[in-house]
């Protein structure tokens, strides 16, 4: 059996030639209206014909619809059926939706992505958001994936019961999703898909600013905490090198400093580390003496042998080791907080 669940906040007319086409290709379709209220009540009920319809009296979040339809498909599919989730705007062409079903039916244990071809007749905050995306989440995950925000998804219904545990009740789900399955080992896959954007896809209801910060969060509370880090560095090194202290000696220094108050915030209000603090500070500081290593050493190689400003030489110096740094004390330093949540689900 193949299910199909779209998430649907005020939608249009065409919402009722999706579940109808659906239905022709064999998908039992379920529907969530997230909040849209009575002025859309006609288009639920032509759209109920044909499809189970489940309705929230407000508004709650793509995430919160689509786990909610999960809980409801977790009771009735078996194992052997396929479920893809598609966005009710008409941009998913239901021949793909069929394609991506078929492909979670040869390999249970994926979940696999209808890709969107991106090209200058994209909307532009597409494609942006895209491209921001898709480079946080190859430095937060460590894969690749070129089309992280798709909704056209599919998957084996064994995993509904993991699915619909993951946080997120907007669109900051489907970004999550990644991130977990990436950590549990489920493999992700994409298939280029064919996508149409109807009037520079005007039916988005994707808040730019306040669903990116859920989106990115993660990777800019990183950035606010290592910028706060710099500062104490920059700070006291440009003081010592002032007073006459040599650059080597003025970083080494500063970084001291500056690695206790990053180690600090990050492990409250970043990683959100709740295991025991030796064990998380023990593994950062034996980081810390890695980077303070490279650091010094690249430093040293700017200033003494290239002879750049010893003040520029250090704004370019963090720059290089920013990546690394995250990387290493997400998977490495506060790894055991984030693995736990991922093991619970």
């Amino acid at each position: 059996m193949k299910y199909a669940v779209i998430p649907a906040f005020e939608p249009g007319e065409t919402l009722i030639s999706i579940v109808r086409g659906l239905k022709k290709y064999g998908f039992e379709v379920l529907v969530i209206d997230d909040g849209s209220g009575p002025r859309y009540a006609g288009i639920f009920e032509e759209a109920e014909k044909d499809a189970f319809v489940i309705s929230f009296a407000s508004n709650h979040g793509k995430g919160h619809a689509l786990k909610a339809a999960f809980d409801c498909l977790a009771g009735r599919a078996s194992d052997g059926d396929t479920v893809v989730t598609l966005d009710c705007d008409g941009q998913h062409r239901i021949e793909d939706a069929v394609r991506l079903c078929d492909a979670a039916a040869r390999e249970p244990g994926t979940l696999f992505l209808g890709s969107r071809r991106q090209s200058g007749a994209s909307p532009l905050r597409s494609r942006f958001g895209n491209a921001v995306t898709r480079a946080v989440f190859r430095l937060c995950a460590g894969i690749p994936v070129r089309d992280t925000q798709t909704g056209l998804r599919a998957f084996s219904a064994r995993l509904l019961p993991y699915a619909s545990r993951i946080p997120g009740a907007r669109y900051e789900y489907e970004m999550n999703a990644l991130f977990y399955c990436a950590r549990r080992g489920i493999p992700v896959r994409e298939i280029p898909v064919e996508t149409l954007y109807f009037n520079n896809n005007a039916g988005s209801h994707f808040r730019p600013l306040r669903d990116s910060w859920r989106i990115y969060r993660e990777i800019l509370k990183f950035s606010a905490s290592s910028f706060l880090g710099f500062l104490v560095d920059y700070t006291l090194y440009s003081l010592l090198t002032l007073l006459g202290a040599p650059p080597l000696s003025s970083n080494v220094a500063a970084r001291c400093v500056s690695a206790a108050v990053n180690f600090s915030v990050n492990r409250r209000f970043v990683f959100r580390d709740s295991g025991p603090v030796q064990k998380s500070a023990a593994r950062y500081f034996a980081l810390a003496l890695v980077i303070l290593a490279c650091n010094s050493a690249i430093l040293c190689g700017l200033t003494l042998v290239l002879g750049v400003n010893p003040y520029l030489a250090k704004v370019l110096t963090e720059l290089l080791l920013f990546v690394g740094s995250y990387l290493a004390q997400k998977h490495m330093v506060f790894a055991k907080f984030y693995d736990r949540e991922c093991e619970s689900l």
